[in-house]
C-alpha cells in the first residue's frame, strides 16, 4: 500500500466510532516478535557509567543536570543545579535497561525512588496543560522542547507499572501514567503533533508517540485516534521514493530526523505485533458483524504498511551508518547524538538488521574512547550535561537489552479486555 492511501486508510479509521481505544489490556494473550538477540556481559565501561550515574541521585529520588561544559554554562542557562524530571527519568531509564528494576536488581533502589520523584511531581501537576513540573529553563528543555519532560515520564513509568516494592507505589505509579496520557492526548494537535519550541523539537515528538504506545502495552487505555495522528505524522518524516527524512524539527541535522523517526515507528511496530493477533482473531470469529470484520481487515493494511515502511526506513539509514559527517550529526558529541544513536540502535536490532553487529561495534568503541575518566559522558554542543549524556550513551552500549525492558513492560497488561 502506497502513502497516500495509508494516510486515506488513517483518516477513514479516525472518522469510525469503532475503535476509539485499544488497550494493552485487550491484547493480553498475545506474543511480540522482538528479536531475541542474546545480550552481551555488561562491560567495565557499563559498569562504570551506571555507578556514576547511582552516585549523583539525590536523596528525593531525582538528578540534576549535572556538570556542564564552560561553554554551555556561560550562556545564561542557571538552572543546571535543579533537580528536573527530564533528566530523572533518562538517569532512571538507564538503570532499568542495564538490568535493575525497582523491586529487583543492583540499582532497585535508586530506580524506585526516581519513579516516585517522578510521580510526585505529575501528582503537584495541573489536570489541562501538557506540564508536568514547575521547573522551567533546562538544559534539556531548551533545546528538545518545553515538555519533553512530560514525554520522557510517558517513556519511562510504563517499564516499572506493577514493578514498584510497595502497592502504593504501583497505585501512584499507575495514576500519574493515567494523568500523562490524559495530557498528552489532550493537548495533541490536529496535524497528530505537540506544541513545542526548542532547537530539536523532533526528538519530543518521537518520545511522545513512544510514550503512547508503551503505554498501551502496559494496559493503560490510550486513545487510538491519538495514536494514529502520531503515527501519520511520523510517517510524513519519511519519504520511501527518495529515501530521505524531512527533517521538520530537527536542526537541520539528518542523524537527529533519522533516529527520531525510526524510534517513533519503531514503537508503533512493536505495539503492533500484539495488535497483529487481536484482529486476526476477530476475521477467525464467526459471530464478529461484518462492520467490525471491515475494520480489523483495515487496520490489519495499516499495520502492514507501517512495517513495510519502518523497515524501508531502516534500510535507509544503513548505508548512511557508513558516512562520518552523518554519523557526526551536529559534527561534535551532544546528548542529540547519543539520543539519535539508541533510537538507531534500538531500530536496527529491533529489525534484525545485518548490520547490526557492525554498528554495535563501531559505536560502542566510539563511546567507550570518549568516556571520562569517573565513568559519565560529556557533550560538547547544546545538551552536554553529564547526566543526560551519559545516560543517553549507556542505553546506547546496552541496546541489545532493549527487549528484556519490553518484555518486563509488556508483563503488566491485565487480563483480555474489549476494545472502546
Amino acid at each position: 500500500m502506497n502513502k497516500s492511501l495509508s494516510i486515506a486508510l488513517a483518516a477513514t479509521l479516525l472518522s469510525s466510532n469503532s475503535l476509539l481505544f485499544l488497550s494493552g489490556d485487550a491484547l493480553a494473550d498475545q506474543t511480540t516478535t522482538q528479536s531475541t538477540a542474546q545480550p552481551k556481559e555488561i562491560t567495565t565501561n557499563v559498569k562504570k557509567g551506571l555507578a556514576y550515574l547511582a552516585s549523583q541521585q539525590n536523596k528525593d529520588g531525582s538528578w540534576n543536570q549535572g556538570e556542564e561544559s564552560p561553554s554551555m554554562r556561560s550562556r545564561g542557562y542557571d538552572n543546571g543545579d535543579l533537580p528536573n524530571v527530564a533528566d530523572t527519568c533518562m538517569a532512571a531509564m538507564a538503570l532499568l535497561r542495564a538490568g535493575s528494576l525497582p523491586n529487583s536488581g543492583q540499582y532497585s533502589a535508586n530506580v524506585a525512588k526516581a519513579a516516585l520523584y517522578v510521580c510526585s511531581s505529575v501528582e503537584k501537576s495541573d489536570q489541562g496543560s501538557l506540564y508536568i513540573t514547575s521547573v522551567k529553563g533546562t538544559r534539556v528543555q531548551h533545546k528538545l522542547g518545553q515538555f519533553v519532560d512530560t514525554f520522557l515520564a510517558s517513556v519511562f513509568l510504563p517499564d516499572v507499572k506493577g514493578k514498584m516494592p510497595t502497592e502504593e507505589g504501583n497505585n501512584r505509579v499507575a495514576a500519574a501514567l493515567d494523568k500523562i496520557i490524559y495530557k498528552i492526548e489532550k493537548n495533541q494537535a490536529s496535524d497528530g503533533s505537540w506544541a513545542s519550541d526548542g532547537w530539536a523539537p523532533i526528538h519530543s515528538k518521537s518520545l511522545a508517540m513512544q510514550g503512547l504506545n508503551k503505554a498501551k502495552s502496559a494496559g493503560v487505555k490510550v486513545n487510538q485516534r491519538a495514536l494514529v495522528l502520531a503515527e501519520s505524522d511520523s510517517r510524513q518524516q519519511f519519504n520511501p521514493s527518495t529515501k530521505s527524512f524531512a527533517g521538520k524539527g530537527g536542526a537541520g541535522v539528518p542523524l537527529y530526523a533519522a533516529g527520531a523517526t525510526l524510534g517513533a515507528l519503531q514503537s508503533s511496530v512493536n505495539n503492533y505485533s500484539l495488535d497483529r493477533g487481536y484482529f486476526n482473531n476477530i476475521l477467525k470469529d464467526k459471530s464478529t458483524t461484518e462492520a467490525k470484520r471491515r475494520d480489523a481487515a483495515d487496520n490489519l493494511r495499516r499495520i502492514d504498511d507501517v512495517r513495510v515502511e519502518q523497515q524501508k526506513a531502516v534500510d535507509s539509514v544503513v548505508p548512511k551508518l557508513a558516512d562520518k559527517g552523518f554519523v557526526q550529526g551536529f559534527g561534535c558529541n551532544g546528548g542529540e547524538e547519543f539520543l539519535s544513536y539508541m533510537q538507531i540502535s534500538d531500530s536496527l536490532l529491533a529489525n534484525k538488521s545485518k548490520e547490526w553487529n557492525n554498528w554495535d561495534k563501531k559505536i560502542t568503541t566510539n563511546l567507550n574512547h570518549v568516556q571520562l575518566t569517573d565513568g559519565s559522558w560529556m557533550g560538547q554542543h547544546c545538551i552536554t550535561s553529564r547526566t543526560f549524556c551519559t545516560a543517553a550513551a549507556l542505553m546506547v552500549l546496552t541496546a541489545d537489552r532493549q527487549q528484556a525492558v519490553r518484555n518486563i513492560a509488556s508483563t503488566n497488561r491485565g487480563q483480555k479486555g474489549s476494545v472502546k
